[in-house]
């Protein structure tokens, strides 16, 4: 039987055992995966470079037992979010160093049928996965990643926290044996220059030499392995990244200095190979530091969702994790301990604290009947609380999934960074290549080439920009947890910075949402308690601030029948044969009662059989610093126009407060959303801002969805920031942080492209050392770094 060998990784089969794919041969499927990935994604050029060279085969395997677990009913259930027949994961990804990395796995993902999405988070390794459980199994996915050289394994914040420590020690480690070797191979550089002006003898040169070669060997191979690997892998699925770069100018460096060792003539490198490896991965040290310091304002919200409450089952105490929690169970919660589901207190009453949600730094009173929402603390008493929703549906559940979501969805500035740098190494490696032959030919010589050539290699970064964005944009959602803004995606940083149009809702948006009764007008005597039980049935402040002004010390329910809410209108009910209308002007005309008293304030009319029997006017305050706000976010060049369903005279009268000059009024769910509509229709990027079941249609047509924590559910659901304070205040500092995050990514991106438009031609032209290009380019990223944190520094 003849031999033939694989296309892919050059290993020779039986020519019986190969997979035909039209003109070439693949000895197994990985091979034959890769090579049209590779392909499909134009880098099969690398196929020339390699030349005979074997390569490992993909590590693909479809019946290993340590995958099948991943299969299995309990995993599923600990770790996997189903919804709409579809399955979605939070993976950690070991390996990843690079924006490369990144790059390499979603294309292997993306390529496999069944995965709809796949999104890695260059900043904690992260990785959110959604497939079809129909078309693809779990294992599969774990297999992929691990055939291409990383290893997988499901999120747990605790197990990450571990993993993270393990890995900073490790790198730790390895920075030492860095920093030892280049503080004393610059003494024995110190030595070899100063003999080389004054003609050092050959024996002790030699000893010299061999002292650099046993300094700069451990440095090379254990602190430099990260590197090893990463080019590895790249390689592997024929991908040149950035370590393969530093690799490649440290190893040439290393390899040429053994020859002049051996041949006993010439000038050996062997510092320069130590410090190269040495200052980029001080650089990669730092890096990891500051994206776990930046990772932790994450992880303190999900140190309230405690592993188990105490649920009251037949009068007796029983422990339970809070997933296993059914709605309508009875939890008891004692003094100092944290809510972690919603509910209302069916038993005892309590101070709680709220500023891990509102930021409200005065305790809250509440009693029997009162809601108590998940992630604020009982400082005293114990209460008893019937659970309202579900744990994945709590609050506190919520904010934390959207702050892991917000880091998996990158912004469209980050994907192309990404795309360029992913084809950035190969320039960089062909233009080494071409100076090297252009310096050689032009008679310098094959040393003097060489490091010129190193230089270039080494010099390059694209791992600063890769980092540009990334940083950036985790720095500004934590900055924006830590102010009560929850971002749903960080890709929302970047629209809400590009928004030139600011829509605001009136009522519990730019008022407190709590009208008062400021006067009222009772034309015939009636029963009260037939309005309050008609006003029970409508949320709307304006019904609930009527129901507080009436005060009925022991107010019965009065049933009724068809009861209807006329959306921005009122309520109208059947009560023992008589028709109840009671809401705004508008719904009156629908039925042809005349009411013709002008009111500057909300008034809400009560009719019985088509007569007005009472009016109540009230009056809502704007919240504190709206007026301040609006100024400031008109300062930042976005026109600013107020959305009411409210009359206009009470519009008028606010908008003026508050220092808005356009205004709509009168207006029904359906218009805000046309004009949401007319809005981006002209070209405008819009931000509409709304608390209410009544903004919900136009929150989910505008661009950026802003809604108050303390708002409507439905609001919250269709919302893209949720600001968690329902002040105005932090919706102007929302839209700050998103200019300042986004100017951020900007200037990150400038220095990058900046450092390497400046440094590149010079090393080409011969100016830069490898040493130098070593600690230039471990600068770059470190600038970049640093530049990200300083937002941070300025709040």
């Amino acid at each position: 039987m003849s031999k033939v060998t694989c296309t892919h990784c050059s290993l020779t089969y039986d020519e019986s055992m190969m997979i035909v794919d039209n003109d070439c041969l693949f000895c197994c499927k990985g091979c034959q995966g890769v090579y049209h990935l590779l392909k499909d994604e134009g880098l099969d050029s690398f196929y020339d470079k390699k030349g005979s060279t074997t390569l490992e085969t993909p590590n693909i395997i479809n019946n290993n037992e340590e995958y099948k677990k991943f299969d299995s009913e309990l995993f599923k259930k600990q770790y996997i979010k189903e919804k709409d027949g579809l399955c979605e994961i939070n993976l950690v990804i070991e390996g990843i160093h690079c924006s490369a990395c990144v790059w390499l796995n979603e294309k292997v993902l993306h390529r496999e049928d069944g995965i709809l999405e796949a999104s890695i988070n260059f900043t904690n390794n992260k990785a959110h996965i959604v497939y079809d459980p129909d078309s693809l199994k779990l294992s599969r996915i774990f297999e992929i990643i691990e055939s291409i050289g990383y290893k997988a394994y499901p999120y747990d914040k605790s197990k990450g926290e571990t993993q993270a420590n393990a890995n900073r020690q490790d790198y730790y480690a390895r920075l030492m044996v860095g920093v030892f070797a280049t503080m004393n191979i610059m003494w024995l550089a110190i030595a070899q220059y100063a003999g080389y002006f004054s003609s050092i003898k050959s024996d002790m040169k030699d000893v010299l030499n061999i002292a650099e070669f046993i300094l700069a060997t451990p440095t090379l191979f254990y602190t430099g392995w990260v590197y090893f690997k990463g080019a590895y892998f790249g390689l592997k699925n024929r991908f040149i990244n950035m370590d393969f770069l530093v690799i490649t100018g440290a190893v040439l460096a290393y390899s040429y200095s053994i020859y002049v060792l051996i041949k006993g003539s010439g000038e050996v490198y062997f510092d320069s190979v130590t410090m190269i490896i040495t200052f980029v991965f001080i650089g990669k040290y730092l890096e990891v530091l500051s994206k776990k310091k930046a990772v932790d304002t994450m992880d303190a919200m999900s140190s309230f969702l405690v592993s188990e409450v105490v649920v009251i089952v037949d009068g007796k105490r029983v422990s339970k994790a809070p997933s296993e929690v059914e709605v309508g169970d009875i939890i008891e919660i004692k003094a100092g301990e944290k809510v972690v589901l919603d509910g209302e207190i069916v038993s005892g009453s309590g101070s709680f604290d709220n500023s891990s949600l509102t930021g409200e730094s005065e305790p809250i009173y509440k009693e029997e009947g009162s809601e108590v929402l998940s992630g604020t603390i009982l400082l005293d008493a114990v209460i008893r609380l019937r659970v309202g929703r579900v744990f994945e549906d709590s609050m506190i559940s919520k904010i934390v999934t959207l702050l892991e979501d917000a880091m998996n969805k990158k912004p469209h500035i980050e994907k192309l960074a990404n795309e360029i740098s992913g084809y950035f190494s190969v320039t960089i490696l062909g233009s080494a290549f071409i100076t090297f032959l252009a310096w050689f030919f032009l008679g310098f010589g094959f040393e003097k080439s060489l490091i010129v050539g190193i230089s270039v290699v080494v010099i390059a970064c694209p791992c600063a920009l890769g980092l540009a964005t990334p940083i950036a944009t985790l720095v500004g959602i934590s900055i924006a947890a830590n102010k009560k803004i929850i971002f749903k995606e960080s890709a929302f940083l970047e629209t809400m910075a590009k928004a030139n149009t600011l829509l605001l809702d009136k009522t519990g948006t730019i008022t407190k949402g709590k009208p008062r009764v400021v006067s009222h007008e009772i034309f015939k005597e009636f029963d009260e308690n037939i309005l309050y039980s008609l006003l029970l049935a409508q949320t709307h402040p304006i019904s609930k601030g009527v129901r507080e002004f009436l005060e009925i010390d022991t107010p019965y329910h009065v049933e009724m029948s068809d009861i209807k809410n006329v959306e921005a209108k009122g309520i109208t009910a059947l009560y023992d044969g008589k028709v109840l209308l009671a809401g705004n002007r508008k719904l009156l005309q629908d039925n042809g009662i005349k009411y013709e008293k002008s009111h500057e304030n909300s008034i809400l009319i009560f009719c019985i059989d088509d007569e007005v029997i009472a009016t109540y006017e009230l009056q809502d305050e704007p919240k504190e610093g709206v007026k301040e706000s609006i100024k400031a976010i008109k300062k930042a060049g976005l026109e600013v126009i107020m959305l009411t369903g409210d009359h206009e005279k009470s519009a008028s009268k606010i908008a003026a407060r508050v220092g808005i000059k356009e205004f709509h009024h009168s207006l029904t769910p359906a218009n805000k959303a046309e004009f949401v509509k007319q809005r981006q229709e002209s070209g405008d990027i819009v931000i509409m801002a709304g608390d209410g079941i009544n903004d919900s249609i136009a929150l989910g047509l505008s661009d950026i969805a802003v809604s108050m924590g303390s708002g409507a559910q439905l609001a919250v659901e269709v919302s893209d920031v949720v600001l968690l304070d329902n002040q105005m205040t932090t919706l102007r500092d929302s839209i700050i942080l998103s200019k300042n995050t986004y100017r951020n990514i900007k200037q990150n991106l400038g220095i990058s492209l900046t450092y390497n438009l400046i440094t590149i031609p010079l090393a080409v032209m011969g100016y830069v050392v490898p040493v130098v290009a070593a600690f230039v380019m471990s600068l770059s990223s470190l600038f970049v770094v640093a530049n990200s944190l300083r937002m941070k520094l300025k709040e």
